[in-house]
């Protein structure tokens, strides 16, 4: 389409559109659903996007860029933002030269994840300012705004988007590109960079100082706008709640917070004086309403159960109703499975039959736990097989102890279970303990993505390649085996019986293309193979 004219974009489409045009020379994350496409479209637009072993590297990866002068943005699912929080917390602190944006894709509802945290709270304890669009214009503009806000002030600016705003398309009217920003160049300043306990106290007391005057900012900030109406009824809402209550309750009067930390206290408590009843409408933990009771404003909330899932125009009519009746069920979907012919099933029927006690992991196999399978005890978060895993060996007794198995996929192994595997050389239970790596060449559950196992690049181009039978030996395990559950299932069963029975560490890599992706990398492998070399 025409950049110039109106575009119709989601809501990631549109952040990566804003990038684009705002010179953004570095783009880092790690593939989670609803963050993925982010990333991918800003490859697209031809932006440098690069996919990480896991967001605290890809926050790290960017936040190094920004030290240097440069506009960098960092892309992440909701969960994501808690393996990135480490280094979110310093960044603070320790500010940055040029610019840079943290994009958390909230999930409410957990269409995709095994929580629906509400990483507002975010912006709070990380002490970082954050923005909050409502459609796919807002999330244009915002992105826009973000890197402007995060420039002016010297510090990393949290942009908080749900799944609705995620993947809803609407129409985007984009502004020119921006000329490019100056070439980055790194200024040596230890006392800002360099987070020593001396160096932090100021740098702590710096930021409350930032804060303050960005507080004072967003009184007057055109970000937070003020729609009239009958006076009757007063909103205050932000993100997609926000379109939800407009189309509930046309004629009420709103306040739209498009800075919802620090928030314009002031503001809010001017809106609330001049309208009879003041309510707010938010979709997840009730953090405007408390942030606003906390201020004494007199505001009204909704009831618990408006708390879980996403909102919409009837629940939100039911909210403004003060109806707080059990809602009735969804009806019953169709449940998620492997997919027919997965190299995964082999595996699961495997465990299944050899009764093991399953310690898995986030993926598109975790669905081993639905029937037929069932094949599943645990799954907590990314990389958490191998130590819950570690764990049931070190206390369980003998027979159930030598049941225990870790389960965990290619992509995942990469983003947080090569620390688990570390763990496991060197707190060895008793009894050993056996690990498989699922190996289907990709990122299945997200959307056949690369990871550094596959080789190749976010735009498919090869690089470097973490090989993880030669790391499993490197680190000093002597039973490595790599097989092909689907080719060889009888061979795969003795191999996983005979591993369970020995006082040994066993790492199995099961290895086979996902069959989604099996031709493109097939055909990407004969495109390497074919390449000339002009090595010297």
């Amino acid at each position: 389409m025409n950049q110039a004219g109106r575009m119709l974009l989601s809501g990631n489409e549109a952040i990566a559109l804003a990038a684009r045009h705002a010179g953004v020379a570095l783009g880092a994350g790690y593939p989670g659903t609803p963050s993925t496409e982010i990333l991918e479209y800003f490859s697209e637009l031809g932006g440098k996007a690069q996919w990480s072993p896991n967001e605290k590297v890809a926050l790290e990866v960017a936040l190094g860029a920004a030290f240097a002068g440069a506009s960098a943005m960092a892309a992440m699912k909701h969960v994501g933002l808690n393996v990135a929080a480490d280094p979110l917390f310093t960044a603070a602190y320790t500010g940055v030269s040029g610019a840079l944006v943290v994009v958390s894709a909230d999930d409410p509802g957990l269409a995709s994840s095994q929580n629906e945290q509400d990483n507002r709270r975010y912006a709070v304890a990380a002490a970082v300012p954050m923005l909050e669009p409502s459609d796919s214009q807002e999330a244009y503009e915002l992105t826009l705004e973000a890197l402007d806000l995060s420039r002016l002030w010297g510090l990393p600016v949290l942009l908080r988007v749900t799944t609705r705003i995620c993947h809803s398309k609407s129409i985007v009217l984009p502004r020119p590109p921006r000329e490019a920003p100056p070439s980055p160049v790194f200024h040596r300043d230890v006392r800002s960079r360099v987070m020593i306990p001396a160096y932090a106290k100021l740098a702590h007391q710096k930021l409350r100082k930032k804060l303050a005057e960005i507080a004072r900012w967003c009184e007057q900030s055109p970000l937070n706008r003020v729609i009239r109406g009958d006076d009757s009824l007063g909103i205050i809402a932000s993100g997609i709640a926000y379109v939800h209550a407009r189309e509930a309750a046309p004629r009420a009067s709103f306040l739209k917070l498009g800075v919802t930390y620090p928030l314009a206290i002031e503001q809010a408590r001017a809106f609330a004086a001049g309208v009879r009843r003041c309510l707010v409408i938010e979709e997840g933990d009730p953090y405007l309403v408390d942030s606003l009771r906390a201020a004494g404003i007199a505001v009204e909330g909704q009831a618990e159960i408006f708390r879980f899932g996403e909102l919409n125009v009837g629940r939100v009519k039911r909210i403004i109703a003060g109806d707080p009746t059990d809602e009735p069920p969804m009806p019953p979907g169709k449940p998620p499975q492997l997919c027919a012919g997965c190299p995964h099933r082999k595996v699961f029927e495997t465990l299944g039959r050899l009764g093991c006690i399953v310690s898995g992991d986030i993926g598109c196999y975790t669905l081993g736990v639905l029937p037929p399978f069932e094949a599943m005890d645990t799954c907590v978060c990314m990389g958490a097989s191998i130590g819950v895993g570690l764990g049931l060996r070190h206390v369980l007794g003998g027979d159930q102890a030598r049941r225990v198995v870790s389960v965990i996929g290619d992509s995942t192994f990469v983003h947080s279970g090569i620390t688990g595997l570390v763990e496991m050389i060197y707190n060895p239970p008793a009894t050993g303990h056996v690990l498989i790596i699922l190996d289907n060449g990709t990122t299945a559950m997200t959307g056949l993505q690369e990871h550094p196992g596959t080789g190749r690049k976010l735009d498919h181009k090869a690089t470097g390649r973490v090989v993880y039978e030669d790391l499993a030996r490197a680190l000093g395990i002597t039973n490595v085996h790599v097989v092909d559950p689907t080719r060889d299932g009888e061979g795969f069963e003795r191999l996983l019986a005979s591993a369970l029975k020995r006082d040994e560490l066993t790492v199995i890599i099961t290895r086979r293309p996902c069959l989604l992706a099996a031709r493109r990398i097939s055909e990407l492998d004969k495109a390497a193979e074919n390449k000339p070399d002009h090595g010297g």
